[in-house]
């Protein structure tokens, strides 16, 4: 490209010497880049004579194209400036229902205090979901409260969280006197987010762990709902119990419009990640975000 640059100020100054001293180059540079173009090109390009340099006739056809080349490469260019500059001011997150309902906004809140030029976008999809845009590039950070970290991805602890067996008042497991214990929770037919939600993911995880079995009726729900507040909605009527994040259950529990049931023999707290594909830490203003959470 900087050799076309060349030619065309040679053409138009009538000079190549004269071309190199504005490029900043001495006459042998300058007279190599030329001789380099005509070889790739395989045409005489520039006829130099006692009073300077002007283009052969095949050489005027190059110089014509070379200007539409050149013209489209600072098209191009300056494209290409604009997709950096809206890369600074946007941020594109994708985050888990508990992450997004419960936490997120208040670490938005505290960036946008921080950095206020840049705007940032939100979806709210499962955990599974956000491992998969993040993979596809499609966002530049999402939060996933999954068991493992989604594969193929770069991730952060952020934050921690519990689990929580909870039931409505009139629930038999209300007035339990004695912590549930494992296995008796593998058993029951439990209210349950979707395959692929964090919540779920975690649960069934702790619970494998707990009774070192897989077939344990709290991995097959007797109904699976796609949001917490379903799933709360559900367990308010009757629906059966459920595991929910206690964040996300916090209210409910202060009010006794639900009742948490001690379970013994299993670990439900868990992890909460940032996670992004590429290298080791996101560029900026990814990386102020996830700074400001913690994140080393």
């Amino acid at each position: 490209m900087a050799s076309l640059e060349l030619l065309v100020l040679a053409a138009r100054r009538g000079s190549l010497s004269r071309a190199a001293a504005e490029c900043g180059l001495s006459q042998p540079s300058a007279s190599a880049r030329i001789r380099q173009l005509e070889r790739q090109l395989g045409l005489r390009l520039l006829e130099r004579g006692p009073s300077g340099s002007r283009p052969s006739p095949a050489g005027r056809l190059v110089v014509e194209w070379a200007g539409n080349v050149l013209e489209a490469m600072a098209g191009l260019r300056q494209a290409a400036a604009a997709l950096r500059s809206e890369a600074q001011t946007h941020l594109r997150v994708a985050a888990s229902y508990t992450v997004a309902e419960y936490l997120l906004p208040g670490w938005l809140a505290a960036f946008h205090r921080l950095r206020p030029d840049v705007a940032v976008s939100v979806d709210v999809v499962n955990s599974a979901q956000v491992g998969e845009r993040a993979r596809a590039r499609q966002i530049d950070l999402g939060f996933v409260e999954c068991h493992d970290a989604p594969a193929g991805l770069r991730a952060e602890v952020v934050a921690t969280d519990e689990l929580v067996v909870v039931v409505a008042p009139d629930h038999p497991w209300a007035r339990r006197r004695r912590p549930l214990e494992a296995a008796a929770l593998g058993q029951a037919e439990l209210v349950a987010r979707e395959p692929g939600s964090g919540t779920r993911d975690s649960f069934e995880a702790a619970l494998r762990a707990a009774v070192a079995s897989d077939d344990v009726a709290g991995l097959h729900p007797s109904i699976e709902l796609g949001s917490t507040s379903a799933i709360k909605a559900a367990v308010a009527d009757g629906m059966g119990p459920a595991v929910l994040s206690r964040l996300a259950v916090a209210a409910e529990l202060a009010s006794g419009a639900m009742v948490e049931v001690e379970v013994r023999g299993v670990d439900l707290s868990r992890r909460l990640r940032a996670v992004w594909a590429g290298g080791a830490y996101p560029p900026e203003p990814t990386a102020s975000l996830l700074r400001s959470l913690g994140g080393s």
